[in-house]
């Protein structure tokens, strides 16, 4: 092989780069609020937060991955749905702390930068964004043939939000007593998805265009639906003071993201059988042959946000997620526990 005279001939198209860039200008102007000072290209992002209308306003951030879902996408060739998977993962990360989105940046690194792919992803992404009333700020695109293989793409998100200091939720307001209520997921999300896709189709990609038996959709679309965003649902429920604590199940699932958000001392109790579980996590279930633990350690299970809330006030929040035609259903209780610890049981 001859040795690269330009950085093209070494794998890097900053043509390319160019290109996807001009394409996506418009869709991130489309996400901007009146805070955002800063135009698509600069090296940093600007963002006014001296008009918060918050008295004392704490700033909250948080980044993440879409990890291997991404390994879907690119099996499907479809790109339109990550980007709002890693948008609505990271807004619910912080709408656990009481927090509102701000503004999102992106990172998107792959083997070989394809302008129509990085289009769909950051329309997505840009979607999302609006969607949540969230601005777009900036954002970054890495073509690493050295470090990804053929299609692979890594797509991470980084969210800024805002709660007044005297509405931070850290978990101190829950208290024995409170009820738990479980808010139905999407789907898979965007955790498990390494075990999920070896145990659905391995090597055979092919089976993500056959429809599973009980499903009306390909095994592709069931496994690429998109994250679901909490935020528009449960910000109201937030400004009346109603809920004490709320727990974003993904990676550890159940067990290991509510006892995040419990006091030393307390126990949460959650009837495992309590809500209905959807057809993907039965198909997960056989075909993984995985014991019980390891699936809701592994998985959702159906069950993409926690809600620790006051028995007083568990029905008015229940009727306001059935107006909002989102599945919600008590799944258990707060008791008392070790004293030096908390803890998370399964029954």
């Amino acid at each position: 092989m001859d040795k690269p005279t330009t950085y093209k001939d070494a794998g890097v198209d900053i043509d390319a780069g160019n290109r996807a860039t001009q394409r996506i200008k418009e869709l991130v102007r489309q996400t901007y609020t009146p805070q955002v000072l800063s135009e698509v290209g600069l090296f940093g992002g600007l963002f006014d937060v001296s008009d918060l209308p918050e008295s004392q306003p704490v700033l909250v951030s948080s980044i993440d991955s879409v990890g291997t879902k991404t390994k879907v996408a690119v099996a499907c060739g479809r790109f339109d749905t990550i980007g709002r998977d890693i948008v609505n993962h990271c807004i619910n990360d912080i709408l656990v702390q009481g927090a509102r989105p701000l503004y999102f940046l992106d990172y998107i690194a792959l083997g070989h930068l394809d302008p129509d792919h990085i289009g769909e992803i950051v329309k997505g992404v840009a979607d999302a964004c609006s969607a949540n009333g969230c601005a777009l700020i900036g954002g970054e695109m890495c073509e690493m043939p050295d470090v990804y293989s053929g299609g692979d793409i890594d797509l991470v998100g980084n969210v800024v939000g805002v709660v007044d200091r005297s509405r931070i939720l850290d978990g101190a307001r829950v208290v024995e007593g409170d009820r738990l209520i479980g808010l139905a997921s999407s789907g898979l999300h965007t955790n498990g998805y390494t075990l999920a896709r070896k145990a659905l189709y391995g090597d055979n990609p092919r089976r993500l265009d056959e429809i599973p038996p009980g499903f009306d959709r390909t095994l592709g679309e069931v496994l690429l639906e998109p994250h679901r965003s909490y935020y528009p649902t449960l910000w109201p429920l937030l400004e009346k003071g109603l809920v004490h604590a709320m727990a974003h199940i993904t990676g550890g699932g159940i067990p290991d993201n509510l006892v995040r958000v419990l006091p030393k001392g307390l126990q949460a109790f959650v009837a495992a059988d309590s809500w209905p579980k959807p057809p993907l996590f039965h198909l997960l279930a056989r075909e993984t042959q995985a014991p019980h633990e390891e699936l809701f350690r592994t998985f959702n299970m159906g069950v993409g946000m926690i809600l620790c809330v006051s028995p007083e006030n568990e029905s008015s929040v229940v009727k306001s997620l059935d107006r909002a035609n989102l599945g919600a259903w008590d799944i258990g209780e707060i008791k008392p526990g070790l004293p030096d610890k908390a803890g998370v049981t399964l029954v």
